[in-house]
């Protein structure tokens, strides 16, 4: 009976962890093509466009770039438990917003990221990593932040490209 006990017991938790794993595939697998993406998006600015803002209220598009590495680590950071890339954070960003440095930036942040998550126990998804207004946020919370935020900022950079009247890169799924 004990036996027959634990074998429920098991059968009744492998969907959760099969949902986790396959949480952290979807978010890898994603996370993949808005590498490439974003990545052709900041290589579709020609070096000279980096200092470029719509207005003087904006970001450069530098900044923009730099911005988004910034938020994939610190997010990421938060959301596996690990710590953020040096030299770059959403409060203190690296002086220069050239093309080179921003797109570094860019690539370490997203592979940072994707082996932090590969390498998170996936029970961690369901952990509260902060509060944001009071409210606790989870692991799986933060990493959807980390996406819809560079999701974001990256289709405001397509906007720049197109204000420069440069066409954007097809978009990915």
């Amino acid at each position: 009976m004990r036996m027959l006990s634990l074998l429920c017991a098991v059968l009744v938790a492998l969907p959760v962890v099969a949902a986790e794993n396959d949480s952290k595939a979807i978010f890898a697998k994603h996370w993949q093509v808005a590498k490439e993406f974003t990545l052709a998006v900041a290589e579709a600015m020609p070096a000279e466009g980096y200092d470029f803002k719509p207005n003087p209220e904006e970001l450069s598009f530098g900044q923009l770039m730099v911005h988004i590495a910034a938020q994939n680590s610190d997010s990421c950071a938060s959301a596996t438990g690990t710590k953020p890339l040096a030299g770059l954070s959403s409060t203190a960003w690296p002086a220069a917003t050239d093309k080179q440095t921003a797109i570094k930036f860019l690539a370490l942040s997203f592979d940072k990221c994707a082996k932090d998550v590969d390498a998170m126990p996936p029970e961690r998804l369901n952990k509260e990593v902060y509060k944001f207004q009071g409210q606790p946020v989870l692991a799986s919370e933060a990493l959807w932040y980390t996406f819809t935020h560079m999701a974001h900022h990256r289709g405001q950079a397509e906007v720049y490209l197109r204000a420069k009247n440069i066409k954007p890169p097809a978009w990915r799924f």
